[in-house]
């Protein structure tokens, strides 16, 4: 890309290293990994917008935005992961507390980019350039209705609710971007036109995890068959589409069929782990001991004590604290 050539960051490439290197500084005592990548956060934070809301470019000297589009798709999607996913791995502490605060009005951002079909009412997250809106959403967007069911237990009642009620919808969107296909895989991306609903933009299928990653979540979090039931349609439609002899493959076309002769690594280590997950018992990597970074690799929650860090002592080295997070707290039964 031309900014990319200028020197420009990728935002999900910035706020996309948190959680491993704070874990890598727990690891081994050493402060200096973990300063290195929450300095990013802090000086993200000194001008971060009203709606929380970052373009996919920034200029890695100055620490500001380039004029270029704003996305929870490729390039902008795990930025917004992980201003969730530190808070929770430092066990939700006031060490924590500006990220949850960052993700909070970044969630308020995204209402704003919600917009909703005819004739069927599928709620979809637009693209945006400037002040005008994009009716276009990949599918790696398909992530958000998991990550606002793993954030929406830090809101009220009330709040917990809308957001809960906005991850249903959204996961029911991508679940029809599955369904909407002769294949019943998804495309790349998707556009929405007044009066048709959905229709795939870029048509090929890489064997993405996002929407399954979705479903695993609010099971674990709603108790819903339904998610599995979803699931369990995708999973079949990747065996009779995908598999092959050696292994799994893409799609050139979700329209045709015809294959490509890959199988990309995030199969393995997303896709089939989370429909492996969304078919386990809770307690199996549970939710209240781990956080899945961004490639679905559990990492401990562990209560922060950054004064302990930096001075050297034994804190990089925690146990996660058991005690303090009840099976209860941030579990949903959703009655349907």
């Amino acid at each position: 890309c031309a900014l990319c050539s200028q020197g420009d960051s990728i935002l999900a490439d910035s706020g996309t290293e948190q959680l491993e290197f704070i874990a890598l500084s727990q690891r081994t005592g050493d402060p200096k990994y973990q300063q290195k990548v929450e300095n990013v956060i802090l000086e993200l934070n000194k001008t971060f917008p009203d709606d929380g809301l970052l373009p996919i470019y920034i200029n890695p000297h100055k620490g500001t935005t380039s004029y270029s589009t704003i996305t929870f798709g490729a390039m902008g999607d795990s930025f917004y992961e992980y201003l969730l996913k530190v808070w929770i791995q430092g066990n939700r502490t006031a060490a924590v507390s500006h990220y949850r605060k960052m993700w909070e009005t970044s969630m308020k951002g995204l209402l704003s980019l919600v917009r909703r079909t005819t004739p069927s009412s599928f709620a979809y997250i637009c693209e945006k350039m400037g002040s005008s809106l994009n009716d276009k959403m990949d599918e790696l967007a398909c992530f958000a209705p998991g990550m606002l069911a793993l954030g929406s237990s830090g809101y009220s009642p009330n709040e917990a609710q809308k957001f809960l009620s906005l991850a249903e919808e959204l996961a029911w969107t991508c679940y029809n971007f599955y369904q909407s296909t002769p294949t019943k895989l998804a495309g790349e991306n998707y556009f929405f036109n007044a009066g048709q609903d959905m229709s795939v933009g870029t048509s090929w299928n890489i064997l993405r995890p996002e929407t399954v990653e979705s479903l695993f979540y609010l099971w674990r979090l709603t108790g819903n068959k339904t998610y599995q039931e979803w699931g369990w349609n995708i999973f079949q439609a990747f065996e009779k589409n995908s598999r092959i002899e050696s292994g799994y493959v893409g799609l050139k076309d979700v329209n045709t069929g015809v294959k490509d002769n890959m199988m990309q690594s995030f199969f393995l280590a997303e896709t089939l782990k989370y429909l492996y997950l969304l078919f386990s018992p809770s307690s199996v990597i549970s939710l209240d001991e781990w956080v899945f970074n961004t490639e679905a690799h559990p990492i401990k929650i562990v209560t922060r004590n950054d004064r302990a860090m930096n001075s050297g002592g034994s804190g990089g080295r925690q146990e996660s604290d058991r005690q303090s997070r009840t099976r209860k707290e941030g579990r949903f039964r959703i009655n349907h």
